[in-house]
């Protein structure tokens, strides 16, 4: 990764932990102390075992968070965007890291230390205040995640993988403003990339989604979400 460097104080990503409580006179000697990288399309920052080195922040891109499973095959557990925490799953109770990331675009991402991030959480109640409801929250998506895929089917699985990155990245010229390809659909949707396409070809028949190129675009989002209402999902 080459280093960059991000600027907290004129960092607008209202929703990033360190910006919130940058007004604190004790975070000063913290953010003095952090470091910023530019990691590039497609380069793996995280390694899924190798040693913690505290937490990530996103300043500005994508990133995608993988975890191993049976025969070395990847599943896709989280997209991030600008402000989002990386890294969090074992920090402070393991000594390695249980996931892997990668950049999905050019991505700058800020860095705090294991030794910095557990003394800001000793000194900063309000930082340790927001964690810990944001490891509850998560704690609650993993559950739904959980049994979204034990009583989702396939159409519903990609459905609603749709509609997750539709509303985690939002819409540019009438397309998802991300570019994920089938396979990364597939790697977060739980199922094949065959599945994947076979699902996206039957949805853009019936008028629900259109694509431009190799992006997609939801064309009727109200009736995507009513296929998966009964799962609780909004």
């Amino acid at each position: 990764m080459k280093e960059e460097f991000a600027i907290c104080g004129s960092c607008i990503n209202e929703n990033c932990f360190i910006k919130k409580h940058i007004h604190l006179e004790q975070m000063k000697k913290f953010v003095e102390k952090k470091q910023s990288f530019l990691c590039k399309k497609s380069q793996q920052f995280i390694m899924e075992g190798a040693p913690i080195q505290g937490l990530y922040f996103i300043y500005k891109g994508k990133v995608k968070t993988v975890k191993t499973g049976i025969n070395g095959k990847e599943q896709i557990v989280r997209f991030t965007t600008n402000g989002d925490t990386i890294g969090f799953r074992g920090f402070g109770t393991s000594k390695r890291y249980f996931i892997g990331a990668y950049a999905i675009e050019d991505t700058i991402l800020c860095n705090f230390s294991n030794d910095d991030m557990l003394q800001i959480l000793r000194e900063v109640p309000e930082l340790t205040f927001d964690m810990m409801l944001f490891y509850a929250e998560e704690l609650h998506k993993s559950e739904n995640n959980i049994r979204k895929l034990a009583q989702m089917n396939v159409r519903e699985r990609v459905i609603d993988t749709l509609l997750y990155i539709h509303r985690k990245f939002g819409q540019n010229n009438t397309v998802i403003a991300i570019d994920l390809s089938r396979k990364e659909i597939a790697d977060f949707a739980g199922t094949t990339e065959e599945q994947v396409i076979r699902v996206l070809s039957n949805l853009k028949k019936e008028d629900l989604i259109h694509t431009v190129g190799k992006r997609i675009g939801l064309t009727a989002v109200e009736k995507l979400k009513a296929e998966i209402k009964e799962h609780n999902y909004f």
